[in-house]
């Protein structure tokens, strides 16, 4: 089987590709810029021009779609958001029209989502697949996301996967919460009582892999390991497994807030989120369900 990749040379698409490879998949990338990566294909697109390389959609039987501008690269101004949005929805108009164009239907869509479609805090409330989308900037971007996902008509079926916190010691944000840490000024942030919904990357990709053969799954799932954490948790227990002190005081929201802004969200909101459809619909074995192992993993 062939699987085509956007943004693939990402933290996820990078872990995934090894996981396909291995699995005996042909894989190839979309990207804005031609590079030599062994065992992968490179093929070039031009989002704003509407252009693809020819036969980069030849004999493809699957894309997963995991190219989007970081959420928080930039502040938030309006451009910044409407550039975040467009960087998401762009691609899979520009990928229906080709292969509407060439006629040729996939296997099925795979697209990152976010858990920010519940909003960018929600306090304590229990959320899953079933709950109502928030109201925010990180619950507009995800609700039209979606939408265009949902509405991919060269696909057999679509799915969005509603990512939370990725672990991985290569990027994402574990590093920027380690770094502190392991020079020995780490702290919680805000209150440190917003919960953290995560999920460690192996298991990530292994959804990925699961929304790609399992033809039962369809629609959002969330990606997220069964224990939420709150932050203060999360700080302590990368400082002990680490095995570095906490000292500090928390560092206050309204510092934070000065410094980033509207995007302060990301890091002193948190949602509750549980993998309900995951854990009740698809056969699928966490290898990291509780934090502590999924560090210790990391960290070996």
């Amino acid at each position: 089987m062939n699987i085509l990749i956007t943004g693939g040379t990402g933290l996820v698409g990078k872990h995934l590709t090894k996981l396909l490879l291995s699995k005996g998949y042909k894989v190839s990338f979309l990207s804005r810029k031609k590079e030599q990566i062994p065992n992968v294909k490179v093929y070039q697109w031009n989002i704003e021009k509407g252009q693809i390389e020819a036969d980069a959609l030849t004999n493809v039987d699957y894309i997963v779609h995991l190219a989007g501008a970081g959420i928080a690269d930039k502040r938030w101004t309006d451009k910044r958001k409407q550039e975040i949005i467009d960087s998401r929805i762009k691609p899979i108009q520009l990928l229906n029209k080709h292969l509407q164009t060439h006629k040729i239907k996939l296997k099925a869509f795979v697209s990152a989502s976010a858990i920010g479609f519940y909003g960018g805090d929600t306090g304590e409330t229990r959320l899953d697949e079933n709950s109502n989308a928030g109201n925010d900037f990180l619950a507009t971007c995800t609700k039209i996301w979606e939408t265009e996902t949902k509405n991919f008509t060269q696909a057999e079926r679509t799915v969005s996967l509603r990512t939370g916190i990725v672990l991985s010691e290569a990027g994402g944000a574990l590093p920027k919460l380690a770094q502190p840490i392991k020079l020995g000024v780490g702290s919680p942030l805000g209150s440190g009582k917003q919960w953290m919904s995560w999920i460690h990357i192996d298991d990530m990709c292994q959804l990925y892999l699961q929304a790609i053969e399992d033809k039962k799954m369809h629609g959002p799932y969330n990606a997220v390991a069964p224990e939420p954490i709150r932050n203060e948790e999360m700080t302590k227990t990368v400082a002990e497994v680490l095995k570095r002190p906490l000292w500090l005081p928390n560092i206050p929201s309204f510092a934070i807030k000065l410094l980033f802004g509207e995007l302060a969200i990301t890091v002193l909101g948190g949602n509750y989120v549980k993998n309900k459809r995951v854990s009740e619909e698809v056969s699928f074995s966490y290898e990291f369900p509780r934090l502590k192992e999924a560090l210790e993993n990391l960290y070996a």
